[in-house]
């Protein structure tokens, strides 16, 4: 259990964008023996293979040796996390006052406390791809030698305009732009006679910059995809290093667990699946969120490759219906500091294990799923059996607020869905807080729900 935790946390130190998660997670399974479904033309009883999605969303497959009609068992998780987007005109310099500071103009992706990500050490993130095509991976601000980026926030001795303003209005979303660069004209204010300001040239230096190094003119960002995220590794918190301090926790944190306990585990009688989606964060929409048919075409391409009689849609339709999945996303955790906000006795904590959130949704369950007490008895008793232990919770009080996870997407098809996943603090901050031993105990989880027949 060291080493996966020490892995995971250099999983997220490491794998800040979905981008990057898939690209790793691709790797880890064909290490461990899974083939790019493209690649094969039949598939049979212990055959494993995954289907990539755009390089932003990834599905495995471990094939059971059942009709796969009889449906699967599989954990969703999905692996975006609230950030910061540049904007596809995202450079630009202060001329209005002359100061020389160029910016790159964000737009925030995800629910965000917007307050949080000013004044703290950024690294940008993701691909520039040009007119011909070529990609240009760009990844500035996590190694000891790189610069970092910061959004500049207004010192306390002024701030009184600031100070009366709710949280929400405290920073504006489209004063989120992060500083580039700074290239003053020293000189003409030293001399003023040996030449006048022209604005614009420190936006040039950095364009010149990005062209030296990595290729990129200006008009390349029309077709990039850049993210902006906390700068730095994850850590231990505390003496006792029991609790774990990372950004993109949420989900990543079920969303390592599930992967692992997938290519560790072996289809029995029922097919297994994991799915790392992309775009819960803003609703699960877009190609390759599960909003779209991104799950019942992967199953569509695994059935046409297996040996089935019949109709292959309908082969499809009854695989999702008959499927089991546990909905791999974090809950909430009982925060002391904060105790008004939630139920106690309906709470999950940190330290007590996976966690059981038999519906998400807001205040009257709008947006849940909503488990089967039949389907959730069934995974009790698997983890009972397994030793694994478990909390049962809600996300906070009932008017307070609430939230969604991919369940209600893949209930659609008619599955059993249940939301099982990690206690998290601070969730949907730069830098989140879990459990050492609450991802040990969703690794176990996830790894005995793969086995239930």
């Amino acid at each position: 259990m060291d080493n996966l935790i020490n892995n995971y946390v250099k999983f997220i130190s490491e794998n800040k964008t979905e981008r990057l998660c898939t690209q790793t997670s691709v790797r880890i399974a064909q290490e461990n023996g899974y083939r790019d479904i493209n690649t094969v033309d039949k598939l049979k009883a212990g055959d494993k293979v995954y289907y990539d999605k755009m390089g932003k969303s990834l599905i495995l497959f471990n094939i059971g040796s059942d009709d796969i009609s009889k449906g699967m068992n599989i954990l969703g998780a999905h692996i975006d996390s609230p950030r910061l987007d540049a904007k596809q005109n995202p450079i630009y310099e202060d001329k209005l006052y002359k100061t020389g500071i160029v910016y790159l103009n964000t737009h925030y992706y995800g629910g965000i406390k917007k307050y949080q990500w000013v004044a703290s050490p950024l690294a940008i993130y993701g691909v520039v791809v040009k007119a011909d095509g070529t990609k240009v991976d760009v990844a500035i601000g996590d190694d000891p030698e790189d610069p970092v980026f910061c959004i500049s926030d207004i010192l306390p001795h002024i701030a009184q305009e600031q100070m009366k303003k709710t949280a929400a209005d405290f920073i504006e979303g489209e004063k989120l732009d992060a500083i580039l660069a700074c290239y003053p004209n020293v000189k003409k204010y030293r001399n003023p006679e040996e030449g006048k300001y022209e604005p614009g040239d420190g936006k040039k230096k950095v364009l010149q910059f990005l062209e030296d190094k990595y290729g990129i003119k200006e008009d390349d960002f029309a077709s990039a995809e850049l993210e902006l995220v906390p700068a730095g590794q994850a850590r231990f918190i505390g003496f006792d290093k029991t609790l774990v301090l990372g950004y993109g926790q949420d989900d990543r944190v079920c969303a390592y667990t599930s992967l692992i306990a997938m290519v560790e585990g072996k289809a029995g009688n029922r097919t297994n699946c994991c799915i790392l989606a992309d775009k819960e964060e803003v609703g699960s929409n877009g190609a390759t969120g599960m909003n779209s048919h991104l799950l019942d075409n992967a199953v569509a391409e695994v059935v046409a490759r297996l040996d089935i009689k019949g109709n292959p849609e309908l082969a499809v339709r009854r695989t999702l219906a008959n499927s089991y999945m546990l909905s791999s996303d974090v809950n909430s955790a009982f925060d002391p500091l904060n105790p008004g906000l939630y139920d106690i006795y309906n709470s999950s904590f940190l330290g007590r294990g996976v966690v059981f959130n038999k519906y998400t949704g807001a205040r009257g369950k709008s947006g849940a799923s909503d488990a089967n007490p039949e389907f959730i008895a069934k995974v009790r008793g698997k983890l009972y059996e397994s030793e694994v232990y478990f909390q049962n919770a809600e996300l906070s009080k009932v008017d307070t607020g609430g939230g969604g996870t991919i369940a209600r997407n893949a209930a659609e098809f008619g599955m059993n869905v249940l939301d099982c996943g990690v206690s998290v603090m601070s969730m949907h901050a730069p830098w989140e807080i879990t459990s050492a031993f609450d991802i040990e105990q969703a690794y176990k989880c996830y790894k005995a729900f793969l086995e239930l027949a």
